[in-house]
């Protein structure tokens, strides 16, 4: 096997993220999982680049506007066919043109391999892959037409892929394991089946007709009562069988065909992890394309890492370290807490690149424990998503270290309106006190202004933001178009003896200004107006 691995572009990173101590991993903290860089809790404020655009030359001019945006971390692809460009020959000169680039601008990296699967479709597979259908077989329709996916029955599939990205980690391995400067590595992307709910080649058939393999089966029975309700409930409503074919198991219908097909682009994608970790066991996730409202398996990419199959994924390929998901659709809430489920160490490689990011992002770390956001196509992000964005993650990087100090422990909380259904305030329950959040998406002119409040089409901008309990009386506030007020569970009243506007500097609080007066309404709330982006420390007392 010969490997080129192109060191010499490394000597041209001036400035190289430092990096000493451990390999990047994963650790619990109370209901949180952090990922650990060097030994401290990493939180990623990410933009994921657009699909074709991974390479170093094409990249090289967006990195100052990536540095404006506040980054701290590239979701960057690597493509299969550019590496492997022969059987057995790699040439690594995108890899490690990312990683010189990303170390001349202090960043992070997190890689996503478009090996056998990407957005269900296996474009990324090299051409000797592609155009060798008898070694490489395809999944079929149930026409027998031939798929552009190739099919996850198949071992010489498996073991292909699990050999070019064990070299991939191989490399990662020899040329920054002592860097650092990739932190994570997506297995595959967007896992899927489409147009039909499974794969109908001869060895999919011949799978399917066969029994469920025991060791889901074991997994069901030793999980029975923690499972996902679909599934469950399939399993359940079918005769709660400990053995038998998938439809004897499960029951007839395009269900019982996820739930087949997720089994083996598991265990396929098991092995593929495993044979990069062997070489270098960096934290490894898979990520899913979610499922539009009222659509059917095999109407969106099935099979997937997707809720109602988290299970048989668990079952399937236990080296992969969490699942995340990619959301693209407007109830980010619901989402992003669905993969939360289970223990799942959230990650958000993938959204939308709107205004509302801004807001999203602060949910997702601040609310859900989030060890990262990452807008997509985020060097075609334009104004005025980019600027909002370059806002709320500098506010994060500010926050970093409370934010990793309260993770997990019930002390922190995300604050956005869950849509346009709710009428009545946020409402969190904390060391005694009440705290009643509403969310602001436009102001009028002020009366100083010698116009009336609410005349004159305002601007919209997101809302939302992070609250953290610092102490029995003590109170953290930062975000956008937020307004905070403050009651006793007590007979008390609860009252704010003082509340400072500020910034943190390298984990050191500093004060800019009181606001003890008409920005509180003397005494009455905490606001962070619209279009926003800001920090307050707010003190509280009870009185009678």
């Amino acid at each position: 096997m010969k490997t080129l691995f192109h060191v010499s572009l490394f000597l041209l990173a001036s400035a190289v993220v430092g990096a000493t101590g451990a390999i990047p991993h994963l650790q619990r903290q109370g209901t949180a999982t952090q990922l650990i860089v060097d030994g401290q809790p990493f939180i990623i404020h990410g933009g994921e680049l657009g699909n074709s655009s991974g390479e170093p030359a094409y990249l090289h001019s967006f990195w100052p506007k990536l540095k404006a945006l506040h980054l701290n971390a590239v979701v960057a692809p690597v493509y299969w066919d550019q590496i492997e460009p022969a059987e057995g020959t790699f040439n690594f000169a995108t890899v490690d043109g990312l990683l010189a680039d990303a170390r001349a601008n202090n960043m992070r990296l997190v890689l996503l391999w478009f090996g056998s699967w990407k957005n269900s479709m296996s474009c990324y597979t090299p051409a000797w892959v592609k155009a060798d259908t008898a070694r490489f077989p395809r999944a079929r329709s149930s026409s027998g037409r031939g798929l552009e996916i190739l099919s996850p029955f198949d071992a010489v599939n498996e073991q292909t892929d699990a050999r070019a990205f064990a070299t991939l980690m191989e490399h990662l391995k020899a040329v920054d394991g002592d860097q650092h400067t990739v932190v994570m590595v997506q297995v595959e992307n967007e896992i899927g089946m489409i147009p039909e709910a499974r794969d109908h080649s001869p060895e999919a058939e011949k799978a399917f007709a066969a029994s469920v393999p025991s060791e889901l089966m074991s997994y069901l029975a030793a999980h029975s009562d923690t499972l996902q309700p679909a599934l469950r409930q399939r399993w359940f409503n079918a005769g709660h069988k400990s053995a038998g074919t998938w439809t004897e198991v499960f029951g007839p219908g395009p269900a019982t065909e996820e739930i087949f097909m997720a089994w083996y682009f598991a265990r396929y994608t098991d092995a593929v992890a495993k044979a990069g970790k062997a070489a270098y066991p960096l934290p490894m996730y898979v990520n899913a394309a979610l499922i539009r409202p009222g659509h059917q398996p095999g109407q969106y990419p099935s099979a997937g890492p997707l809720p109602q199959v988290f299970d048989v994924w668990r079952a399937g390929a236990p080296t992969i370290d969490l699942f995340a998901p990619d959301i693209y659709f407007q109830d980010f809430i619901g989402w992003a807490r669905r993969y939360t489920e289970g223990g799942n160490g959230l990650f958000i490689p993938e959204a939308m690149r709107s205004p509302e990011a801004a807001a999203n992002a602060l949910y997702a770390i601040g609310g859900l424990n989030s060890m990262g956001f990452s807008a997509f196509g985020i060097e075609s992000i334009g104004e005025p998503a980019a600027g909002l964005l370059a806002k709320s993650y500098d506010l994060l990087t500010q926050l970093t270290p409370l934010i990793v100090q309260h993770q997990g422990r019930g002390t922190m909380f995300g604050l956005m309106s869950e849509g346009p259904e709710q009428r009545q305030p946020q409402q969190i329950e904390v060391n005694g006190y009440v705290v009643h959040v509403a969310f602001e998406t436009s102001t009028g002119p002020s009366l100083a202004d010698g116009v009336p409040a609410g005349a004159g089409a305002a601007p919209r901008f997101p809302s939302g933001g992070i609250l953290i309990a610092t102490g029995p009386n003590q109170f953290v506030l930062a975000g956008v178009g937020i307004t905070a007020v403050f009651s006793a569970r007590s007979a008390a009243q609860a009252g704010i003896l003082s509340t400072e506007e500020g910034h943190y500097s390298d984990g050191q609080w500093i004060h800019e200004r009181w606001l003890n007066g008409d920005e509180t309404n003397q005494g009455r709330f905490i606001r962070i107006p619209p279009g926003h982006f800001g920090i307050q420390r707010v003190t509280l007392y009870t009185y009678r």
